[in-house]
């Protein structure tokens, strides 16, 4: 029969005080009177030894803070985070570390807040800085190279990532620097650099190989990965990596990202003309838990893709300007779509005739004379089409495929060989000169 268990091993989970409960049922009601009290409980400094009353400031902070956030006051908040951190030195460091984090996460749900945001993690910094806590610095800091993409201040960002990963590496501290890697990576791919991103993914994921990684880190290091082979076309590979990604977010209760993820797995469906698939996976539990206007924009492309209209694909973009403009991975890709579907689409129309007006091109589109004219002169430029324009005329006159000269490949191939004849016997006649 097995021991009951010892009593001094059972730990009690910290009840509120009084004023705690109080404040909390005044919240909805009287926001002002809850604000009071939590306030009053932050104007006394707790002892250390005190594990009661330190618990209670820590609560009174965190909802105060979640008060201001629900009533979008974002300079009470910065206020609050301010001042508070004189209290906060005398904190335990980990305590401190994740007050200050928790309250810089209540600007997350206020909208317009990255140059708020950006300045007070400054401040903070500088105060880690000078109470020498390097751990809270250093996740301050990568927090800020995380609000200078979201600004797009790129070059800020390359900034800080450089001197973060020195620090990381003689410190050896692995988990941390995955995050930054990963945040170096995803720098890189918006600056349009995916090699650099390539390998700096790389390395983040080496650095993974070591260290236990928190299910939300590794759903990101799979995101990337699926963008980064969505670069190179490999739409497969990245589809298998999106699955991980929206597991992993799915789990971690992140709807946002989870949603982005599918969108991902929609948006590689939809460029291998898999339109099956795509129906599938539109019925499957995730699409049923994440529906909403972000996939029906995806399923909106994927019909026009499938019935290869311009017109639909067009209309579509319109309809969904935010949801499917705002997201770069995604306005990129679908620019690349629209581009081999009015590809398709010009070479259809053009396959019967030897010479055709491009008014007439136009028309059968339903685009302007110059959107077609810009357009045909880079597919003959790619040599997707054998042509010329001829512009005085307003004509696309088309030529018939050559077969290539056998000849003329031999005659190439016998001038390279004697060119590296000659190249050996000038090295031999300089060899016996010397």
């Amino acid at each position: 029969m097995p021991k009951p268990p010892q009593s001094h091993n059972i730990k009690m989970a910290p009840v509120d005080s009084d004023r705690i409960i109080e404040a909390e049922k005044l919240v909805k009601t009287e926001p002002r009177k809850a604000e009071a009290l939590y306030k009053d409980i932050l104007s006394k400094t707790p002892s250390a030894t005190n594990d009661a009353a330190v618990r209670e400031f820590e609560t009174a902070l965190v909802k105060l803070g979640e008060l201001y956030r629900d009533e979008q006051k974002t300079d009470e908040l910065v206020n609050l985070i301010t001042t508070s951190r004189t209290v906060l030195s005398s904190f335990a460091k980990a305590k401190t570390a994740k007050l200050v984090r928790s309250l810089l996460d209540l600007f997350h749900k206020i909208p317009n807040t990255t140059d708020t945001q950006i300045s007070v993690t400054k401040s903070c910094i500088e105060w880690a800085t000078s109470e020498r806590r390097s751990f809270l610095r250093q996740n301050l800091e990568t927090r800020l190279v995380a609000l200078h993409m979201a600004k797009q201040s790129y070059y800020d960002a390359l900034t800080l990532i450089n001197s973060l990963l020195r620090e990381l590496k003689r410190l050896d501290d692995k988990l941390v620097l995955v995050e930054v890697q990963l945040l170096e990576s995803r720098v890189y791919h918006a600056l349009g650099n995916v090699a650099k991103g390539r390998a700096a993914l790389t390395s983040a994921r080496t650095s993974a190989a070591s260290v236990y990684t928190p299910p939300l880190l590794q759903a990101g290091l799979d995101m990337q990965s699926g963008m980064l082979h969505a670069e190179d076309k490999d739409f497969n590979t990245a589809f298998s990596y999106f699955i991980e990604a929206l597991d992993g977010y799915h789990t971690q209760d992140e709807p946002a990202k989870a949603t982005a993820a599918l969108q991902y797995m929609l948006l590689c469906k939809i460029m291998l003309n898999l339109n099956d698939d795509i129906a599938q996976l539109m019925t499957s539990k995730q699409a049923v838990k994440y529906a909403g206007k972000n996939l029906e924009a995806m399923k909106a492309v994927a019909r026009a893709h499938a019935n290869r209209s311009l017109e639909e694909y067009e209309a579509a973009l319109g309809d969904y300007k935010y949801e499917l403009g705002s997201d770069t991975f995604i306005r990129n890709h679908l620019r690349r779509l629209y581009d081999s579907m009015l590809e398709q689409n010009l070479i259809k129309v053009i396959e019967p005739f030897s010479r055709v007006e491009i008014a007439h091109i136009a028309k059968m589109v339903g685009l302007d004379e110059q959107q077609v004219e810009r357009k045909l002169s880079q597919m003959i430029l790619d040599k997707v089409i054998i042509g010329v324009l001829d512009q005085g005329a307003g004509c696309l006159i088309i030529f018939d495929e050559t077969e290539p000269d056998e000849g003329y490949e031999s005659a190439l191939a016998t001038i390279a060989k004697l060119s590296g004849v000659v190249d050996v016997l000038y090295t031999n006649q300089a060899s016996q000169l010397e």
